[in-house]
């Protein structure tokens, strides 16, 4: 057993980096300091004056390890690194600081490319972003490579006689692949596409016009009616610019609005391009603990810019922040350039500062109104799920003196794991299963199975196999099935329900089990569950809400499920039994299944039925006989 007090005699005095873990060995926390040996013992002396947040945590502390570092900055880094790692519960944590696409222009490549991405690398290119709306950045990429005819294709080399695609004969590229493109004049559109980018509109909306007019010179009006179409739009995606500086720097704004949202604005060239909006997650929001706007900013520059390879040179903030120093210093060694931080108190930087509070502040209110409903849906979503598992008999009813006083009483997130099983004609069997974490997809939770035992359309088998296989990753300790769902979800009726208690029963493995029932329109009508042997339907057409979610979770995991099958099966990854009987190809395969309609109809099928299928020799019908009676 790990002996706190003894390890804390033994703690070096230099910098270095601290790891504080649970009962169960996770990591819980995450921090640098100049001394590990006064900083850590910080921790475990009185906690009189200490503040809730490490109060809460240090209950929880059953162990720790340390890093020595060399100075201060790689402690520093380390921290930070180890942070987006282990992505500790007492951290303050930027919210999918790796989801966000940003415009990726290949500069590595002879013909450079504009394309979407959300990997960020150092790999020579230009990255622009990250942006929040992933369909503007669509429309722009998309915008781009129309109106400057770029390279679309990722191959870099062609072999001799390559024939060019589509876009060279529709006029969308300048055949790069056959040798027709000119590089010179595609590097100029590329500057053009990087100036663009970078807020520089003038040249774009420079080309545009003259290719409007080239063609207009022609009498080409049809496609001067596209260019005219695109300067309309190249003026509306940057028709929220504003002149806010005299300057061509470049240069951001940071802003914390509320108790765990950031803003950033983007000025480029003297002109605000537009900006986007993060979200944290503050550590242990049981203990309603909150971070402060000057800790969440600086977390914020040290998470989200340490991960860019490249950003601007000054960054406005509102106030001072710890660190200021040190986190100048950590951003100019990732750029390779200087970087400041700076609270500007007067002039026109200032002014642009006052604007961007003042924009700050709707959208506080904006956030607030947002997160207000979002945690009335989430409390009405605990309610109805509450509700339903009592009646059940999995939960106890909620207490209250009428509907809203219990909904609006403790609430919880239920986790809910929903499986279905897609198939073509019972063959390539596989399912999917989707989690819910309240209203929120854990999509990292999400995961597919390929059926193994079962042949021919048994769904039945084919849920026992999946719901086995889950809970018996759970018992071996995999920490991808680690979680407990508080729900399983199931799409179908009483034989699906059946097929999964009779697992969890053998496992003896105890979690409520609902089977959506859907109506003619394959929408859920009703939720069905066994209590005390017999088989119950809740109505949900007086229950709207949990109707729509339900729906929504039905939906999500079907989709899920075919999308598994559709994509195996046109990677050629999928197979039947027949498949693997000498002298039935595709065509033959195709021609059993046609006539007989199942894998278990050809299994029940005499030589003579068999042969009388179009294309089935004797010798053909012979081996499948045999192979399925052998």
């Amino acid at each position: 057993m790990f002996d706190i007090k003894e390890n804390l005699k033994k703690l070096p005095d230099c910098p270095g980096v601290y790891i504080h873990k649970d009962r169960l060995g996770q990591v819980i926390y995450v921090g640098k300091a100049i001394s590990l040996r006064n900083r850590v013992r910080q921790y475990f002396q009185s906690s009189r004056n200490m503040d809730p947040k490490v109060r809460a945590m240090v209950g929880h502390i059953a162990e720790f390890e340390y890093i020595r570092c060399e100075s201060e900055m790689e402690a520093f880094i380390l921290e930070c690194n180890l942070i987006k790692q282990y992505k500790p519960k007492y951290n303050i944590l930027l919210r999918d600081d790796k989801t966000y696409p940003y415009i990726k222009v290949t500069m590595g490549e002879e013909w450079p490319r504009v394309v979407k991405t959300r990997i960020v690398s150092k790999d020579g290119s230009r990255y622009f972003g990250p942006f929040s709306d992933v369909g503007a950045v669509n429309q722009m990429v998309d915008f781009l490579n129309s109106i400057y005819r770029l390279k679309r294709c990722s191959r870099t080399s062609f072999p001799k006689g390559h024939r060019p695609c589509l876009n060279h004969h529709i006029g969308r590229c300048d055949g790069i692949c056959i040798g027709k493109a000119d590089h010179d004049d595609y590097m100029k559109r590329i500057d053009s596409v990087l100036d663009y980018l970078k807020g520089r509109n003038k040249n774009i909306e420079t080309y545009l016009r003259s290719k409007m007019q080239q063609a207009a010179e022609r009498l080409d009006y049809e496609e001067a009616a596209v260019y005219r179409d695109y300067l309309a739009s190249a003026e509306a995606l940057h028709q929220a610019q504003r002149v806010v500086l005299h300057t061509d720097k470049d240069m951001d704004v940071v802003i914390s609005v509320g108790e765990e949202h950031i803003v950033s604005f983007f000025i480029r060239s003297g002109k605000l391009i537009g900006r986007e909006s993060y979200t944290f997650r503050l550590p242990a929001p049981e203990q309603e603990m909150q971070g402060s706007g000057a800790e969440l900013i600086m977390e914020f520059l040290r998470q989200h810019y340490g991960g860019m390879s490249d950003g601007p040179g000054e960054i406005l903030l509102e106030k001072d922040i710890p660190q200021k120093e040190m986190i100048e210093a950590y951003l100019s060694g990732i750029w390779g350039r200087n970087v400041s931080l700076h609270v500007p108190q007067r002039g026109e930087k200032r002014a642009v500062l006052e604007m961007a509070l003042k924009d700050a502040k709707v959208m506080a209110d904006q956030i607030k109104e947002k997160e207000a409903g979002r945690t009335e849906r989430r409390q009405r979503l605990s309610y109805e799920m509450k509700t339903v598992l009592a009646e059940a008999g999995y939960e106890t009813a909620a207490q209250g003196d009428g509907e809203d006083d219990k909904m609006k009483g403790p609430y919880k997130d239920y986790r809910i794991e929903s499986f279905d099983i897609s198939n073509t004609n019972g063959l390539d069997t596989v399912a999917g299963m989707v989690v819910f974490d309240g209203l929120e997809k854990d999509k990292k939770a999400y995961r597919r199975f390929r059926i193994r035992t079962a042949e021919g359309p048994d769904d039945y088998l084919s849920m026992k196999e999946v719901i086995y296989r889950r809970f018996k990753r759970l018992k071996e300790g995999d920490d991808g099935f680690a979680k407990m769902p508080d729900a399983l979800l199931i799409d179908g009726g009483r034989g699906h329900v059946s097929a999964v208690l009779e697992v969890l029963n053998a496992m003896n493995i105890e979690v409520p089990v609902l089977g959506m029932v859907k109506d003619d329109h394959h929408r859920t009508r009703g939720l069905v569950y066994m209590k005390n042997d017999e088989f119950h339907e809740i109505d949900l057409r007086s229950r709207p809400f949990l109707f729509r979610y339900l729906g929504t979770v039905q939906e999500e995991v079907h989709r899920f499920s075919i999308e598994y099958h559709r994509g195996l099966r046109d990677r050629g990854k999928l197979h039947s039994v027949l498949d693997e009987i000498e002298g039935i190809g595709p065509v033959r395969r195709n021609a059993l299944l046609g006539h007989f309609g199942s894998i278990e109809n050809i299994r029940n099928a005499e030589i003579s039925e068999l042969v009388k299928v179009p294309g089935i020799t004797e010798k053909a019908a012979r081996a499948v006989y045999e192979k399925f009676h052998n």
